[in-house]
């Protein structure tokens, strides 16, 4: 790990994040039965580290730097939304044979998430004089 590196992955991640928001202030008008933008964000960061992470293999059609990959895979798109991460980390276990262990990460992820934000708004609720609000503004239920 460089300095380069790190700064090159956190100009990614803000780039990202920058990306995050404005999908999400875009959205906001689709986005009133479900999160649309969550959504789009999630598939879309999917696809781009898919896409990228398999066209820059070393052996691919376009190879790049470790560092640009970096750049995108763990800066831009984990600003961007970590779900990609997850989506790679699942679609590798299945393509390695570990379909169970797939489908444990696909229901550890979804479930326990939901579960943590639950007890985080439960607990934090407790400290808060019983808020029922988690989010301030629209905006912040899509970042």
């Amino acid at each position: 790990m460089s300095f380069t590196t790190c700064i090159l992955v956190m100009i990614g991640g803000a780039l990202g994040t920058l990306a995050r928001y404005v999908v999400s202030v875009l959205a906001l008008p689709i986005s009133r039965d479900l999160p649309w933008g969550t959504i789009l964000i999630n598939v879309t960061g999917s696809f781009i580290i898919g896409l990228f992470g398999t066209l820059t293999l070393a052996h691919g059609r376009f190879p790049v730097s470790e560092n640009v990959r970096l750049f995108v895979m763990i800066g831009l798109c984990g600003g961007y939304t970590t779900f990609s991460s997850f989506s790679l980390q699942t679609l590798d276990l299945m393509r390695s044979g570990a379909v169970v262990r797939a489908m444990v990460n696909v229901f550890a992820s979804v479930v326990l998430c939901v579960l943590a934000v639950a007890l985080g708004h439960v607990v934090a609720a407790h400290w808060n004089g019983g808020a029922v609000q988690i989010a301030q503004v629209s905006i912040e239920e899509d970042g």
